[in-house]
């Protein structure tokens, strides 16, 4: 039985509430919401020791620290958005600041300010209510160099218990004692929980709909209780046990993962190991107190969090190969940093840049902290990358301007034929807005020319609600084009586009986990047509292609503006031996538009008299 439709993001701008598409409270299988929220201030906190600490990652003396930042004298100046806290700072003082950006991020959806709340090897007393544009991350190798009792957390009080808005928000590297024995990480698109450990358990919603995201390299002592959640990928992780589901739920490389045997009843996709996979960089202390970049290493076929055998593989770059940049940099001061060989540090803040960054050397890391923001001024791209091996872009935001510009991102230029296989280059929590802060413009978000790339952990947004949105007023045709040969990607969300989300040319393609609504706004079927198809689809493989496999693949419909508009098919692959799809669902959110088929001429539809279409396999 298919849950009760949620409220799409931007049912406030349309006068809809904040219950399901069809007047329903709350989601089927939801939690109850409890009387009283964790964002109560703790009222009595104590700084405790240090103890516990891993031997790769032994922290300096208490007494290095001082102040709120918990900064000693040969600290990093990482910018003024960025709280650094060490073992020995006040408890009180961490709450009041902890809560005091909270306050001022809850509800700024759209807001400029960034942070980044960074906890060095210890044991905290904390809770942390994680808001929009805010980073969490423990400083530790792995999680357990960082130890908080109380809370790490995302709720969705602002929006009534609704967290299909809880965008652009992180949690990394920390070990959680919680209180009350459950935590919540309520979220939906960009917002990654990665390489935590929760001594307990965990809820991914908040009583209200929820609407997607990752959990990666993570392990849960107890349950992890999805509720409401539409779909979720979890990679790489580990619990005693997973309750929950709706639509697509995906699990790849997880210990305990429940069999995807059932499709689509329960809609879970079970992928044994990860084939080809990178963690996410991390910036760390190490144990003699100096700050470094962890860069893990390539695996193959893993499973479970690369941390929880002990301490993880891969090397460590000293913070004196990089370039602490400072959002007031240009773009020529940046691209000055990386001609001489310096890797990059984004601290938070929105960075404009009037060309585009180049990342020519091989091995370079573009490493955001706290969402940091990079956003075109002329009309170009905000980045290209040379084909080359091993560069890694992690945790950060790219922000079209309202120039258009062609592409945001460029891995690799047209024609790319480098093989990268030994070291490929990898995108861990790169995210894409066009829209909603302002009218924006980009006709592909991002295009990946060179070959063996890995991505990590992709939300590609044409805005649907927000400032600068509309038809006219935030055009944008495709999120991703591969035309690189063996691409893998684990967890691609693109949303909204007009045309094709995705465009898949290159060869042995593999995506794990994808998630897509498709445009709110076609004013009517005659300004939405592919030739003589009505509307896109949501994936296309392109016909050329010979070998490509996808598994777990969600596609939604809400054509709010008219809603007899159609979109004749989900996704489109060729007829081909090699090209499999695996898990497919179709979704009409409310009965709002129709989605005829699932993919090619197979399956559907869903419309307003059945919501929910499934393929099981293709073909």
């Amino acid at each position: 039985m298919s849950p009760t439709p949620h409220s799409p993001r931007g049912a406030e701008e349309h006068g809809r509430t904040t219950a399901g598409a069809d007047g329903a409270a709350a989601p089927a299988g939801a939690p109850s919401r409890p009387a009283v929220r964790r964002r109560t201030v703790l009222a009595t906190l104590a700084a405790a020791g240090l103890g516990g600490v891993g031997v790769a990652a032994a922290p300096r003396a208490a007494s290095a620290f001082s102040g709120l930042s918990g900064k000693a004298a040969d600290d990093p100046d990482f910018g003024p958005n960025v709280s650094l806290f060490g073992p020995d700072t006040s408890a009180k003082d961490i709450q009041e600041k902890v809560d005091a950006v909270f306050k001022d991020q809850e509800e700024a959806q759209f807001g400029k300010a960034r942070h980044a709340f960074l906890f060095k090897p210890g044991s905290y007393e904390v809770d942390v209510n994680v808001g929009f544009f805010t980073q969490v991350a423990g400083l530790g190798l792995t999680p357990d160099d960082v130890k908080v009792s109380g809370a790490v957390h995302a709720e969705a009080d602002w929006f009534d218990g609704n967290a299909t808005q809880n965008f652009w928000r992180s949690a990394e590297g920390i070990a959680v004692t919680p209180k009350g024995g459950t935590d919540r990480w309520a979220v939906s698109q960009a917002a990654p929980y990665r390489r935590m450990h929760v001594k307990g358990d965990l809820e991914l919603d908040d009583g209200g709909w929820s609407s997607g995201g990752l959990m990666a390299d993570t392990v849960v002592d107890g349950q992890v209780r999805s509720g409401s959640q539409q779909q979720w990928l979890s990679r790489n992780t580990e619990w005693e046990s997973w309750e929950g589901s709706n639509w697509n739920m995906v699990f790849v490389g997880a210990k305990n993962a429940p069999s995807g045997d059932g499709f689509p009843s329960p809609p879970y996709t079970t992928v044994e190991a990860s084939p080809t996979v990178r963690e996410k960089p991390y910036l760390y202390v190490d144990g003699d107190g100096a700050f470094q970049v962890f860069v893990p290493a390539l695996l193959k076929d893993a499973t479970g969090a690369s941390w929880s055998g002990g301490a993880p593989k891969g090397e460590s770059l000293p913070i004196g190969d990089f370039h602490i940049a400072q959002p007031g940099d240009s773009a020529g001061k940046l691209n000055a940093a990386l001609k001489d060989g310096k890797h990059l540090l984004l601290t938070p803040g929105v960075y404009e840049l009037d060309e585009p960054l180049a990342v020519t050397a091989k091995n370079t890391v573009v490493l955001g902290l706290g969402l940091a923001t990079l956003m075109p001024t002329s009309g170009k791209a905000v980045m290209t990358v040379a084909d080359v091996d091993g560069v890694k872009l992690a945790g950060f935001l790219v922000e079209a301007g309202a120039k258009n510009s062609p592409t945001l991102i460029e891995i690799g230029p047209k024609g790319a034929d480098g093989d990268h296989s030994a070291n490929p280059t990898s995108l861990h929590d790169v995210f894409v807005r066009i829209g909603g802060a302002g009218a924006a413009k980009s006709e592909t978000s991002l295009v990946i020319n060179s070959s063996h790339v890995i991505a990590d952990h992709l939300w590609l947004w044409r805005a649907d609600h927000g400032d600068g949105v509309g038809w006219d007023t935030n055009p944008a045709d495709t999120g991703l084009v591969v035309n690189g040969s063996d691409v893998t990607a684990y967890g691609l969300f693109a949303e909204h586009y007009k045309k094709y989300q995705v465009i898949w040319k290159g060869e042995r393609g593999r995506t794990y986990f994808f998630q897509n609504e498709m445009p709110y706004d076609p004013p009517d079927q005659d300004a939405w047509m592919n030739g003589d198809t009505r509307g896109y689809a949501a994936y296309k493989v392109d016909g050329s292609v010979t070998d490509h496999q996808a598994f777990g693949l969600g596609s939604y419909c809400f054509f709010d503006v008219n809603k007899s508009v159609v979109a004749d098919r989900s996704f489109e692959v060729p007829q081909a031996d090699g090209v499999k799809l695996h898990h497919m669902t179709s979704v009409s959110l409310g009965g709002t538009g129709t989605i005829e088929h699932v993919v090619n001429d197979t399956g559907g539809p869903a419309n307003g008299d059945s919501n929910v279409a499934t393929v099981t396999s293709y073909p």
